[in-house]
């Protein structure tokens, strides 16, 4: 049976308000960057602080995933709030995810960056009609984990740039007197030659420490790892540390304190990405000892802050969702270690160079060098005008790459999206990742995607960003008074997230929504 790759959601909204004191205080969305579901099993006797009381008393969906192709932080961002498919949040790749040249960054220098693209609205949109004096803090390390989850909102979004939090003009002309207190303390430029050492004894790490395929090119392939001795140079390469991840935490319980979040009559939303899970996993790959020792300390840092909200606000006050943003791959080198002799990392610069050139033959133009574009998975053509100009048919140049790049040793596929509209949704998930992704008006010519394990690059890392459930699948959990604790193996996606946060508060969503209501896990009302 053939189903639409996205379905609309009716959320069930009651006429009667909830009274205050059945309502949550504080919502808190806490998106761990690059954290896979599986790291729960591999290392649940030792994840005894915030992960591990999530996985336990919380309502854990395990075949939850960012349903999407492009299993990038922006993309995977978009959805967990908006309850939307990229497709529709108008967020489709990470690179110019929330760029904004007119957004300047405050009281530092970086790229400039506002929510400019995102499309539609998000879940705290509704929650301020609902409550006009509810309040909103996103914390990231990253620009784009801050900004996306909000949405379009103008609340209190903040991100790290070299080694201080700040904020853009889209937001505010300058920042808060309780940011700059924070960033007085300087705590990533105090970090000079600080030494990351494993938290728990050598014992109850299994995997080996020096692979040759983990941080090329980096210093050292094993601990103990030391930041630079200069304090700008510390600052930088903090971010690439878990103490990056327990800094997020603390500037944004400094937030919430200051805010008073929770405690104002309204429900209001904190919003936290940690991203050292992505830093390490990225250098030293998922089956390293020190993505195993990144994700034990994530564990105690969130139970940390975990217990400090509930001191805050009241335990059985806060609604707690944890998601990620994406999964990632192993190193090819890994896998050619562990029985894929076969795997490899693809580049595609040469073949499409090879195209690019014949097209430019073709057309009598040596001035172009560039007709196709390829994105990794996503192929787009520059000028068509000038190609239907010229009688070359657009048609059958995409049917001859097409066919092409089904050679390629590792591409599994190569699809054009028109064809993807016939695909049995439910039986291929290839089909309906890119559907949730790709607009009819992207101009994109083919999709391709490669078989797994393989990964796009030349294994300078360990890498995400193809729809394969290595990259799609994450942990979904829901924590509070209003949830039924248990696991759910139904499928579940971060677009449900949104709407289920909508029921339990009775709010109307201003957007057609792509998720679904997660009634299993909802404890039943009057």
């Amino acid at each position: 049976m053939r189903i639409l790759a996205s379905c609309i959601a009716t959320v069930a909204i009651s006429l009667s308000p909830l009274a205050a004191q059945q309502r949550p205080k504080l919502v808190v969305m806490i998106t761990v960057d690059q954290l896979r579901p599986d790291y729960f099993e591999r290392w649940k006797g030792q994840l005894t602080g915030g992960l591990g009381r999530l996985a336990n008393e919380g309502a854990f969906f395990t075949e939850a995933a960012q349903d999407h192709a492009m299993t990038e932080t922006a993309p995977g961002h978009s959805t967990v709030l908006s309850g939307r498919w990229p497709v529709h949040t108008g967020i489709l790749r990470n690179d110019v995810g929330v760029q904004d040249s007119t957004a300047r960054l405050i009281e530092v220098r970086g790229p400039g960056a506002s929510p400019h693209r995102f499309q539609g609205t998000a879940f705290f949109d509704w929650l301020k009609a609902a409550q006009p004096s509810a309040r909103a803090l996103s914390v990231s390390r990253k620009d784009r984990g801050a900004i996306l989850p909000l949405g379009r909102a103008k609340e209190q979004v903040y991100w790290y740039q070299s080694g201080l939090f700040t904020t853009s003009r889209y937001y505010a002309d300058s920042l808060p007197d309780w940011v700059k207190r924070f960033n007085a303390q300087r705590v990533p430029f105090r970090a000079v030659a600080a030494v990351w050492r494993p938290l728990l004894p050598d014992s109850a790490y299994k995997e080996p420490d020096d692979e040759p395929y983990e941080n090329p090119g980096g210093p050292r392939r094993a601990f103990p790892h030391m930041l630079p001795s200069d304090s700008a140079r510390a600052a930088a390469g903090y971010a690439g540390t878990p103490w990056m991840d327990s800094l997020t935490l603390a500037f944004a319980l400094a937030g919430a304190q200051e805010l008073k979040l929770g405690r104002r009559g309204a429900t209001d939303l904190l919003a936290v990405s940690l991203s050292s899970t992505d830093a390490v996993g990225h250098t030293f790959g998922p089956d390293s000892r020190e993505l195993h020792d990144q994700v034990v300390r994530v564990d105690r840092y969130v139970g940390w802050f975990l217990d400090r909200l509930g001191a805050m606000v009241g335990r059985n006050d806060l609604l707690v969702v944890l998601t990620a943003d994406h999964g990632v791959t192993s190193y090819p080198g890994y896998s050619r270690a562990h029985g894929r002799p076969d795997v490899h990392g693809i580049m595609l610069d040469s073949l499409i160079g090879a195209f690019n050139r014949d097209i430019s033959a073709r057309l009598g133009d040596t001035t172009r060098t560039a007709w196709l574009v390829f994105d990794p998975g996503m192929l787009m053509l520059q000028d068509n005008g000038r190609l239907a100009a010229a009688r070359l048919s657009v048609d059958s140049v995409v049917g001859v790459v097409a066919a092409r790049l089904k050679q390629v040793p590792g591409v599994a596929r190569a699809d054009r999206p028109g064809e993807l509209v016939q695909a049995d949704t439910l039986q291929d998930p290839v089909a309906r990742r890119w559907r949730h992704h790709i607009p009819p008006d992207a101009g994109v010519l083919l999709v391709v995607t490669l078989r797994e394990p393989f990964v796009w690059g030349n294994e300078s890392y360990a890498m995400h960003g193809q729809p394969s459930d290595y990259d799609a699948r994450v942990p979904l959990i829901l924590m509070g008074r209003w949830i039924k604790p248990g696991r759910y193996p139904q499928r579940a996606a971060t677009v449900d997230i949104a709407p289920t946060l909508a029921e339990i508060l009775r709010l109307s969503p201003f957007s057609l929504l792509d998720g679904r209501v997660l009634r299993e896990a909802l404890v039943a009302r009057n």
